[in-house]
């Protein structure tokens, strides 16, 4: 998927890949949702989203109706430390952001 954001093209084929999370339902639930973090060569992060139609990847069709849908949101480095540690990604964590951390 590719969307330009703020004059920057954002292209999942072309970044790397950190880390995924899948919260364990189908693609046909209201409540799925799967996400992939990346960066690109410039040092830019963003995650690619997708979700169902109880979820924030939601898009209104209308006559107050929702449906899922997928998005791309350009994160800065802080967001997505903070997005790998909320899903508990500690090796990404410790490979892409070992400066965000110290030994307890």
């Amino acid at each position: 998927m590719k969307k330009v954001i703020d004059g920057k093209l954002y292209d999942t084929e072309k970044a790397t890949k950190i880390a995924d999370y899948w919260n364990g339902l189908g693609a046909d639930d209201f409540r799925y949702v799967f996400e992939e973090l990346y960066v690109t060569a410039k040092g830019n992060y963003f995650l690619f989203g997708e979700g169902g139609a109880m979820t924030e990847y939601s898009v209104s069709c209308g006559n107050n109706s929702w449906s899922g849908s997928d998005n791309i949101i350009s994160l800065t480095r802080e967001e997505a430390y903070k997005w790998l540690e909320n899903r508990e990604q500690t090796e990404a964590i410790i490979e892409y952001f070992s400066d965000f951390i110290e030994e307890a």
